[in-house]
């Protein structure tokens, strides 16, 4: 396993693999690795022949206020848990090398209609961070494939359009949600918990499978299940953002011939935020 620094460095790299006629996946992360972030570099080995991961805290997608310093680096560890994935690169440039005129940028991308709703109600800026880094870093490796987790369901989404509309040659690949015995879907921020905030923790999955439940079996009326989801979770001691059932394929707000739908919450414990998302397929005739 190679750890390359520089874009210049790394591009040559890719372009030999390519000569070789191998394909080439992605997985980008911000470190501090989990087992939801070995699992993508896993989907990646077994669609590619080389896999390319990126370490890099990205700090345009921190809102005021946010945790950007506080941040777990844990790089010495991320390498031997991706070195054991048999990982081909782990790509860790420096600030200066994503951002050469620092990270207050002259050009963004931004998908107006993702950016400001749910997660990003509560974060301002965060989905453009996240848009102009995936953007800049699907520039740099140019993979034939890249895989995210579907835990940030609404970063998917965000990076599935911006790759659509900007006409990017990379297949997007949405990884499964990887979680604790309890249900609680792993996530770096996880670690902020004590012990009797990670108790409670898993009452956001609970409350998002019981609404997505009764969505199917019910078809009960989605604003008073969102209603119902957010006053679940104060009742269990979480400070939510949003509960909310929406589209799947592009988190507009359901309508009456809608099948393929996702519940999708996020909220706070002490300094953790967690956010997660339950699928719904509603059958026909419903």
């Amino acid at each position: 396993m190679h750890i390359i620094r520089h874009a210049q460095e790394l591009r040559a790299q890719v372009r030999s693999w390519r000569e070789r006629r191998e394909l080439v996946g992605f997985v980008p992360t911000m470190g501090n690795l989990h087992g939801g972030h070995l699992a993508l570099v896993d989907e990646a080995r077994k669609r590619c022949d080389r896999v390319v991961v990126s370490i890099f805290v990205n700090p345009t997608q921190f809102s005021p206020g946010e945790d950007f310093e506080a941040y777990p680096r844990t790089f010495d560890a991320d390498c031997q848990a991706l070195a054991q994935l048999e990982t081909d690169v782990v790509f860790a440039p420096p600030l200066e090398e994503v951002y050469p005129d620092g990270p207050r940028l002259r050009t963004r991308v931004e998908v107006p209609e993702l950016n400001d709703i749910l997660c990003g109600a509560f974060r301002p800026g965060h989905f453009t961070g996240v848009a102009t880094v995936v953007t800049k870093l699907l520039n740099i490796v140019q993979p034939d494939l890249a895989v995210f987790g579907r835990k940030d369901y609404q970063q998917l989404m965000v990076i599935r359009t911006l790759v659509r509309d900007l006409s990017l040659p990379v297949q997007i690949v949405g990884g499964e949600i990887m979680r604790e015995a309890d249900g609680l879907a792993m996530s770096s921020r996880n670690q902020y918990l004590t012990a009797a905030e990670r108790s409670r923790a898993p009452v956001l999955f609970r409350v998002l499978s019981d609404l997505a439940e009764r969505l199917h079996t019910e078809r009960a009326d989605p604003a008073v299940l969102e209603a119902e989801g957010i006053e679940a979770l104060r009742a269990a001691g979480m400070t939510p953002d949003y509960v909310s059932i929406r589209r799947a394929d592009d988190l507009g707000h359901p309508g009456p011939g809608d099948r393929e739908l996702v519940v999708l919450g996020a909220g706070r414990l002490g300094k953790a935020r967690i956010l997660d998302n339950v699928p719904v397929s509603l059958a026909e005739g419903r």
